[in-house]
């Protein structure tokens, strides 16, 4: 992390620039793979709860691009794993890593957007950690186990308490939110956030100065052949494609649910 601004001036300018399409794309593609390829960690977390590095290219996204851009990221990301293999909960686990993805990483990037260092980052992402915690905590509670409980075991609360059994034997429904917010939801996703807090520390940097390099061929280009006329033109094509492929995936998404 450093002091210097990591986008260029250009692409200050607007929200969804060009290149800045083009990098939501290349985040959102590769957090959709991680997001795909996610895993149970059965000795310490109810093998419902998986756990996946997606968070670390939105993450990376957010304090690149800005935290609207990590928002289309975590959404794009979202709309790729519909397509790709459709959703087991009617669509209530992909909302749930929509608003706790969205959480952090918005979160996290409001904050380094105003202070661009070392310690704006790290500040940035342990208040990103804590919103993220306690979101999922309420939604949680307050939403994703009612709907499991009313829809999918109809009123049942017993196969949710059995699949909590084999990690704490003396969980019962009276007893099932204390074990699964606090000794659960509250360390997995602090656990989440923390790995992908440490590994966007590490290639962060290189990341940036990377991107600040395309920024500036490409800007530098278009404005030598045709000014900000022409750069503008670029923009509102790559939105109105970047739009079109959006409406495509939830089309598919939703297609892949309802019909296939």
């Amino acid at each position: 992390m450093e002091e210097q601004t990591t986008e260029s001036q250009s692409t200050k300018q607007s929200y969804f620039s060009s290149t800045k399409i083009a990098f939501i794309a290349m985040f959102a593609t590769i957090a959709a793979v991680l997001y795909i390829l996610n895993f149970s960690i059965p000795f310490a977390f109810p093998g419902f709860l998986e756990f996946k590095f997606s968070d670390v290219p939105i993450l990376i996204g957010a304090f690149t691009l800005g935290p609207v851009p990590a928002a289309a990221i975590v959404v794009v990301e979202i709309l790729i794993k519909l397509v790709i293999k459709g959703s087991t909960t009617f669509f209530v686990g992909e909302l749930s890593d929509l608003i706790t993805s969205c959480t952090f990483a918005v979160t996290a990037g409001i904050i380094y957007k105003k202070h661009r260092t070392f310690k704006g980052a790290l500040v940035a992402m342990a208040v990103g950690t804590v919103a993220e915690v306690a979101v999922a905590i309420l939604f949680n509670w307050l939403v994703l186990v009612p709907f499991y409980v009313q829809v999918f075991f109809g009123g049942n609360w017993q196969p949710l308490v059995g699949m909590m059994k084999p990690l704490f034997p003396s969980c019962t429904k009276e007893t099932f939110y204390a074990f699964y917010l606090w000794v659960s939801v509250l360390p997995f996703n602090l656990l989440r956030c923390i790995v992908a807090s440490l590994i966007t520390t590490l290639v962060y940097k290189h990341i940036s100065r990377l991107i600040n390099s395309v920024n500036h061929k490409i800007y530098g280009k278009q404005q030598a052949n045709g000014g900000e006329a022409t750069v503008a033109k670029i923009n509102v094509a790559a939105i109105i494609v970047g739009a079109v492929v959006v409406a495509l995936l939830v089309m598919f998404a939703l297609l892949r649910y309802f019909v296939f």
